[in-house]
């Protein structure tokens, strides 16, 4: 109860928390034209439609206006050259209503922030906060709500900053607390620090919890898949395709999947497995984001297969590959299993005649079903060489104890009994070392490879 009430603790609303009020929304997106900062894979007009589809994500937030605007250093005080600077200025304080700016870059320092919040009279939120702010409200367990508190310790850090620096402009005199020694700075700084560590330890608790159910699910012998892909790619009404879990309800916005979830399908041959459906990615998705994340997707690392799907249609597909493939290369994931991956392009139903370009790619159509057949068959191949299983059908005699056996050590798929000589022939999954024991018990046994 102690513990559950320190969990609720840390739980609470947050003080970071855009209002549960509408917000009304102008999209500014700064432009970089030349130099290293700008992507060769994507567009302005592209990337301020994501930045939209973020806002439109969010209940009651509205986009009242969109505007690029040319910058050559997007990292500046001001963000943009002090003409460009004042021409935005002036558009964002003829639109009627205005409540916020969504800053289309992937986090402003709190002196940014200040100065452009002073500028222009609203909220200005960066791709962090948005995306923080999106990530609570989607998020359900009380994982993903610790994941989101932690995430949220760097923007606590850097509001404090903003906060010492404004105190002690309309204060002066002594920054100490009362008979503490310790500045206010300090003093936030320790209920921060306590804060993380608090955090970090009742994750590390769901963590221990998880890999217990990984243990006792091990010993099942369920194989797992991972399914990732970029955000809002199709990874659930895929894993509900494959699957025919009734239950599952797809929803065609960004990081509608937040918390990792386990579904269970069957392979051509009947072998169980493990689907699951992991957080989406983003371009740009800030460090702090995904190492608060971090705790979800380590179940990645002791997946048997990871499917990545993409949407194809997509017309930043290329740009999202590289994305998730970065991402998954950061977690140090066995080599293995990025060897092995399955790429699946997903949403070809909206593209006539779609051949896929990429070798080893497989086209599909979750919604319509289309190439599910040769996914699972590919699937299953990959499954078999990752865990070591085969599958073998076996001629066993009624009377003897291989039956049992075949139940107790293996995946016992079908028996077809042959009552006129009391045998019977089991089909059956069984893992390598299984396998051997089962020859040197039964050296008699026939055994016909699948």
């Amino acid at each position: 109860e102690e513990d559950e009430s320190a969990l609720e603790e840390l739980l609470s609303p947050s003080q970071l928390a855009p209002g549960p009020g509408a917000q009304r929304v102008v999209v500014v997106h700064p432009a970089v034209k030349w130099g290293p900062q700008k992507s060769p894979l994507t567009t302005a007009e592209l990337q301020i439609a994501e930045a939209i589809a973020l806002v439109d994500t969010l209940q009651n937030w509205t986009v009242l206006d969109k505007i690029i605007i040319p910058t050559k250093n997007p990292n500046k005080k001001f963000v943009f050259a002090k003409g460009n600077f004042q021409v935005l200025t002036e558009k964002i304080k003829k639109l009627p209503h205005v409540t916020a700016v969504f800053l289309n870059v992937e986090r402003i320092s709190s002196l940014t922030k200040k100065e452009l919040e002073g500028a222009w009279g609203v909220q200005v939120f960066d791709r962090y906060t948005v995306v923080l702010h999106i990530f609570r409200c989607n998020a359900r367990t009380k994982e993903a709500k610790l994941q989101v508190a932690l995430a949220e310790i760097p923007l606590l850090r850097s509001n404090l900053k903003n906060e010492v620096s404004q105190r002690d402009q309309q204060r002066g005199g002594s920054r100490y607390i009362m008979g503490s020694g310790e500045t206010f700075l300090e003093t936030q700084n320790r209920v921060l620090k306590e804060r993380e560590l608090k955090i970090r330890s009742a994750l590390e608790k769901l963590r221990r919890k998880r890999a217990l159910l990984r243990t006792q699910r091990r010993k099942c012998e369920f194989p797992m898949v991972s399914v990732m892909g970029y955000t809002n790619c199709g990874k659930t009404t895929l894993i509900k395709a494959l699957t025919g879990e009734a239950g599952l309800q797809p929803r065609n916005q960004l990081f509608a999947t937040l918390d990792i979830t386990a579904h269970a399908g069957y392979l051509p041959s009947h072998m169980a497995v493990i689907y699951v459906d992991t957080i989406g990615f983003l371009t740009d998705l800030p460090h702090n984001l995904v190492e608060s994340f971090s705790a979800t997707l380590e179940e990645v690392a002791y997946s048997d297969l990871i499917v990545h799907v993409r949407d194809i249609t997509h017309p930043e597909t290329i740009l999202q590959k590289a994305t998730v493939l970065s991402v998954l290369r950061n977690l140090n994931l066995p080599s293995h299993l990025l060897d092995s991956m399955v790429e699946v392009h997903n949403k070809v139903d909206l593209i006539e005649r779609y051949k896929p370009t990429e070798e080893n790619a497989l086209a599909v159509s979750a919604l319509h079903g289309h190439g599910l057949e040769e996914l699972k068959q590919e699937i299953e191949k990959k499954i078999l060489t990752a865990t070591g299983k085969k599958i073998l059908t076996v001629n066993i005699n009624l009377e003897g104890p291989q039956l049992s056996w075949l139940y107790k050590e293996a995946t016992v798929q079908e028996v077809e009994v042959i009552p006129e000589d009391g045998t019977a022939s089991v089909k059956v999954i069984i893992s390598s070392s299984a396998f051997g024991r089962y020859k040197n018990l039964f050296p008699n046994s026939k055994i016909f490879m699948s």
